[in-house]
């Protein structure tokens, strides 16, 4: 009884975030897929005309979807579950409804929509692709779960954070900012020179985004690739987010 009472609350957050994200903008799920479309087809052209073929493979807009779109899935995962007290906090006045179902509504809503996304535009690319492609199913699920892992892991982290330090949710964004350069989205991670070859590997999208290429182009395996490392990043930033918004959740919805 208490599983479906739940599942009521986070069907009902989920219909919610669906009505204020996209049924007041004109062509509502249409931006969603307008935007990473818009955004691998810029920098196909631009990078096209700087060089004569892409790090890898033979395709531009291959090569940059497959680091920007499981990129941008995580970082709309951050911010997304990040700001889910704030958003739903009208609703948590309601006893059957709480912080947990908020955290569980965005993260479905939010990694369906990127889901469905991701497969739109690469199923697209596969089919206009001159080149022959074999996709690994089970690396580019992978690749895929380990951006919504570390997503959620360090989204339901800076819940706690963003409402405790407001200053942190600036710091985060400042912070951020570097990644779409450093996370290996424009280049292959084999190819950063010594002693930086080793430091490029720290950071956890690295593996994500070599995970989901590995996916798509046949024999591309880094042997600095590792799963796990990503996996125990998530874990931990999960386990430290459920632990400490379970203890001070209703603290912080009385700020808000």
């Amino acid at each position: 009884m208490t599983a479906l009472v739940a599942g009521r609350a986070t069907l009902a957050l989920i219909l919610r975030e669906m009505s204020t994200s996209y049924g007041r903008t004109p062509g509502g799920y249409l931006w969603a897929v307008a935007e990473p479309v818009a955004a691998v087809a810029l920098l196909t052209v631009v990078f096209a005309l700087a060089f004569d073929h892409p790090p890898i493979g033979r395709d531009f807009a291959l090569f940059y979807a497959s680091g920007y779109l499981p990129f941008a899935y995580y970082s709309d995962l951050v911010q997304k579950i990040g700001v889910a007290l704030r958003f739903s906090r009208p609703l948590m006045a309601y006893p059957k409804v709480s912080w947990w179902d908020a955290l569980m509504a965005r993260f479905l809503l939010n990694s369906l929509t990127n889901l469905v996304v991701i497969g739109l535009v690469l199923g697209a690319i596969v089919a206009l692709s001159r080149t022959p492609l074999r996709p690994d199913a089970g690396a580019l699920a992978a690749g895929l779960g380990l951006a919504a892992a570390l997503g959620a892991g360090l989204g339901v982290l800076n819940a706690l954070l963003f409402e405790a330090f407001p200053i942190w949710e600036r710091a985060w964004a400042i912070l951020n900012r570097p990644l779409f350069i450093l996370s290996g989205v424009l280049f292959l991670p084999d190819a950063v020179p010594r002693p930086y070859d080793d430091w490029i590997w720290l950071n956890p999208l690295v593996h994500v985004i070599a995970q989901m290429r590995a996916g798509l182009y046949s024999g591309y395996a880094p042997d600095a690739l590792s799963p796990f490392y990503v996996l125990g990043i998530a874990a931990l930033s999960l386990l430290m987010g459920l632990l400490l918004l379970r203890r001070h959740a209703r603290q912080l919805l009385d700020r808000i």
